[in-house]
């Protein structure tokens, strides 16, 4: 993956919100077309487009082959976070809290932790699990607040054990 390549993309991406959804889609093909057919960052950025445009069923089955395909961080989180508000889009929260669940298992500090418990929040909420999806999103406040951390932190945790 060359530098320039990326920065291509990354201009494209910034111009997005002045570009038709065709002329997005068409940049961001073009570029995708320059590299293997096995590039997971390529993969990922035609995901992200057609995520971008509301193509979100075209969306999918690219996010899923270039996390199988080994996309590198800081992707790797977007990824995950993408396929699973992708799937929430698509009327399936429950298999988008196992995909958010099982992409930051292991990774508890994750630069994008917070922004992965706010999409599990809204899943949860889509379940009917209003609780759980209260308690994850102050359980991701309290990370930011300045006093009364503990005490949020606590109060979430007693909104699951009330279930």
């Amino acid at each position: 993956m060359t530098e320039e390549w990326q920065s291509r993309v990354a201009l494209v991406w910034a111009t997005a919100s002045r570009s038709s959804t065709s002329e997005l889609l068409g940049r961001i093909d073009e570029l995708v077309e320059e590299r293997p057919d096995d590039d997971a960052t390529a993969l990922f950025e035609a995901a992200s487009a057609r995520d971008y445009i509301g193509e979100e069923a075209a969306a999918e089955p690219l996010y899923r082959r270039s996390l199988a395909l080994g996309l590198d961080e800081p992707l790797r989180g977007r990824a995950v976070i993408q396929l699973a508000s992708t799937l929430r889009n698509l009327g399936r929260p429950d298999e988008a809290i196992t995909i958010l669940q099982d992409g930051f298992a292991n990774d508890a500090d994750h630069r994008l932790i917070g922004s992965a418990r706010a999409f599990l929040a809204l899943c949860l909420a889509d379940t009917g699990d209003e609780r759980a999806a209260i308690a994850v999103a102050l359980d991701a406040l309290a990370d930011h607040l300045a006093e009364y951390s503990g005490s949020v932190r606590a109060y979430a945790a007693q909104l699951i054990a009330l279930e």
